[in-house]
């Protein structure tokens, strides 16, 4: 396999989870009788750009389907940061009736939902259409369509340049990583800022977050690979922000090359602590897999214990990074017998690989599990707060990555 940006011969691997289902492929109660497909979930690094990414093996039209089941408003805590972010950048670009806002993967409506209310013209692109729907219902136009080279130059010939284009966990889902950066660069204005926000592969490798890992994440991606992708499109990453989302994520401002906004000194001091913590380096990738092991290994070994002494051990979030270490680790309802999600979408259905039933929270005070094992560990402050009164009925909260720990 060639790197999907520099198309240089790939050669160190990251991480090899064997093979698993899509991480969003819910089943049903109908599919369940019916035959999975999984796929191989292997890493690689190329050590030339750096860009770390998967073997490539699905089609983007099999991964994000009509029924696409994650919406962003599921967590209050990602509305708020939403919420946050357009009265930022509303702010700072000093965004108008005349203005435009195109978010790429405007998925349920959770972000461009503020810039209806504050009256800014926005345009969503999100290519599911369950998702789309629910945009839609909150006055959000929106084009069902997956967004590369092609559509922005439609969208600049349309008259349609945006003054901000934002993209929320969108980077690192996108096969053609080239093709959607010149679709960037297309559908701007000549003044206009692009804003990205993607997982930091730094915080990855530090906290070994190999559940992060799955097949709709095409990239994995550092601070020095994306201003190189940029560059290639005539595009320049001129400030960039550090995150607390999806366990360590950066927000990088993109404007045209030659656009007169000098580049901030959080450019430069990000790129030397990534040099300095070794993403340029072959060391830290080589290591990994047995750090990802031990996780998983860890996680089997409390289940295993806890099943022998008696105890009942649920989980909570159906996330994708449940999946993908629940599939990595081989659990099934045997030492999980269930996981509760907020998101109704997701009720009633199954976990891809697994087959683990997913219930409603509603659920949790009538179980009374003694355990609850919380998959999306990135938003654990939340649950723990949405669950307090499990707290006080006995049932201890768990988190399995970085490493096992009852909160």
């Amino acid at each position: 396999m060639k790197c999907r940006h520099c198309q240089s011969e790939l050669t160190l691997p990251l991480v090899d989870l064997g093979s698993a289902p899509p991480s969003n492929a819910y089943l049903t109660v109908e599919t369940l009788r019916a035959p999975e497909k999984y796929y191989p979930l292997r890493v690689l690094a190329c050590t030339e750009c750096w860009l770390a990414q998967t073997e490539d093996y699905t089609q983007a039209d099999e991964l994000f389907d009509a029924d696409y089941a994650y919406f962003s408003s599921t967590s209050t805590g990602w509305l708020a940061h939403a919420a946050r972010y357009a009265e930022k950048m509303t702010q700072q670009l000093g965004l108008t009736q005349q203005s435009l806002v195109i978010e790429v993967a405007s998925n349920d409506g959770y972000l461009l939902k503020n810039f209806v209310t504050a009256g800014i013209p926005c345009l969503g692109i999100e290519p599911t259409a369950s998702t789309a729907a629910a945009a839609e219902q909150l006055g959000i136009p929106v084009m069902r369509e997956f967004f590369g080279e092609q559509l922005g130059k439609q969208l600049a010939t349309n008259g349609k340049q945006a003054d901000l284009i934002a993209g929320n966990n969108v980077y690192a889902h996108v096969p053609d990583i080239n093709d959607f950066t010149r679709g960037l660069k297309a559908a701007l204005k000549p003044a206009g800022t692009i804003t990205l926000e993607f997982p930091h592969l730094m915080q990855l490798l530090e906290h070994t977050q190999f559940d992060t890992v799955y097949h709709e994440h095409f990239s994995y991606l550092s601070l020095f690979t994306v201003s190189r992708i940029f560059q290639t499109a005539g595009l320049r990453v001129y400030d960039v922000d550090e995150l607390s989302t999806h366990g360590g994520s950066l927000r990088v401002y993109g404007c045209h090359a030659d656009d007169a906004r000098s580049t901030s000194a959080a450019v430069a001091n990000i790129l030397a602590e990534e040099k300095r913590r070794g993403l340029q380096a072959e060391d830290i990738y080589k290591n990994f897999q047995v750090r990802a092991d031990k996780v998983k290994d860890d996680l089997l070994a409390f289940l295993i214990e806890q099943k022998r002494a008696g105890k009942m051990v649920a989980a909570y979030g159906a996330a994708a990074k449940g999946n993908t270490l629940l599939n990595y680790a081989g659990v099934k309802p045997d030492l999980l017998p269930f996981v509760c999600d907020a998101a109704a979408a997701k009720q009633g259905k199954f976990m891809p690989g697994s087959h683990i039933p997913i219930l409603s929270p509603a659920a949790l005070p009538e179980q009374r599990p003694d355990y609850l094992v919380i998959l999306p560990w990135n938003i654990a402050a939340e649950v723990k707060r949405q669950n307090a009164g499990l707290a006080e009925l006995g049932t201890k909260f768990v988190t399995a990555v970085p490493k096992l720990e009852i909160l």
